[in-house]
């Protein structure tokens, strides 16, 4: 069987007022059991007007979503949403984050990377009905929640997650912080597989 060639691409994007690129590193795709999951050291999202926020003592609630479609543009055919509340410790510089989801994980004494990482650790969507030889793209979004996008989206059992979904299906506002990056197209049989999760926490 032929080798199949991958080609990767990042691509990432800032609210205005800002327009800053990210290094043209791919996200890093992996299997973990029947679950899609991602890492992408590149994609910092604890600074600017968020980290503003959190050295001023306020909590910041980032939303998320990992989703797969069948082209670059393409409407998504399995996603993955969630909501992480990070806060941040004056006096030991160091953040604390918790998944707004069904496992209400959470971690803390964390430095800035590895809150980033924990919180992409912890999103994942699901390969079932994937074929294993068929190209596929995959895109990561994530926005600082607005204000306006809060009702309806946590109600007393946790995420509403058709909520959520309908959050991400509009466009930001023109002042809410957010990053994209895009890899593809890949196929799962190219994808590694791991023995284990790679979550903590």
């Amino acid at each position: 069987m032929q080798k199949v060639t991958r080609r990767w691409w990042l691509m990432a994007s800032f609210g205005a007022p800002f327009s800053l690129g990210l290094s043209a590193q791919a996200l890093r795709v992996r299997l973990d059991g029947d679950d899609l999951r991602v890492g992408a050291p590149q994609f910092g999202f604890l600074t600017g007007k968020p980290l503003e926020k959190l050295k001023d003592g306020a909590t910041v609630v980032f939303l998320t979503q990992l989703s797969i479609s069948t082209e670059v543009n393409a409407p998504a055919i399995k996603r993955a949403v969630d909501r992480f509340v990070v806060s941040y410790d004056l006096w030991e510089e160091k953040f604390s984050v918790m998944d707004g989801g069904a496992e209400r994980a959470r971690a803390s004494h964390l430095s800035t990377a590895a809150a980033e990482t924990w919180c992409l650790d912890h999103l994942a969507v699901g390969i079932g009905g994937l074929a294993p030889d068929k190209p596929f793209w995959v895109r990561l979004e994530l926005r600082a929640e607005d204000a306006r996008d809060q009702a309806g989206v946590v109600d007393d059992s946790g995420i509403n997650l058709t909520r959520l979904i309908e959050v991400f299906s509009n466009p930001p506002r023109a002042q809410q912080m957010r990053w994209e990056a895009t890899a593809g197209p890949m196929r799962l049989s190219d994808l590694k597989r791991e023995t284990r999760s790679s979550r903590s926490g």
